[in-house]
């Protein structure tokens, strides 16, 4: 091919493939991820209470979130296996959205970037909120999850344009 896919998970015919890493430098990478989920009012107030069938919502989304985040390479197929070295994970309840809103901090020292497990926890995390809730309010809807951050490598830091 003349023209090269920007994609880097492509290589020259097109064909899915690992991107190689190995000439990378090791630096200590960050990225950060959020994501919402929107329910009724009432479930919210579950959530808030405690008083969830299933139990501790926001405790358990945690556990799940940060799990997630160090199995993302088993289910995003591209992706490396990382040594991550931090997981962070905050879950804001909003009365007045009548949402929960989760941010993920995941780091490396490594050769290649977090975006995909800070992603992975959020979604995880969201999942779980849902899985937990489903009894009380099958309705629920997550959006707005995206990257906000990254910092490290060869291509430096990055910031997501306010919305």
């Amino acid at each position: 091919m003349s023209n090269p896919s920007p994609l880097t998970h492509f290589d020259a015919q097109g064909q899915a493939h690992m991107v190689d890493v190995s000439a990378k430098a090791e630096t200590h990478r960050i990225a950060r991820a959020t994501g919402t989920i929107r329910m009724q009012p009432a479930t919210l107030a579950l959530i808030a209470s405690g008083s969830a069938k299933k139990g501790d919502v926001i405790g358990v989304a945690r556990i799940a979130a940060i799990q997630a985040a160090k199995r993302t390479s088993e289910l995003v197929p591209l992706c490396h296996p990382l040594p991550i070295t931090r997981v962070a994970v905050e879950f804001v309840l909003d009365e007045a959205a009548s949402a929960v809103h989760c941010t993920a901090q995941v780091e490396t020292l490594g050769r290649t970037g977090v975006e995909m497990e800070a992603l992975t926890a959020v979604q995880v995390g969201l999942l779980t909120v849902y899985d937990m809730c489903k009894a009380a309010d099958r309705g629920m809807v997550m959006d707005g999850i995206r990257v906000l951050e990254k910092h490290g490598g060869k291509s430096g830091d990055w910031v997501a344009a306010a919305t």
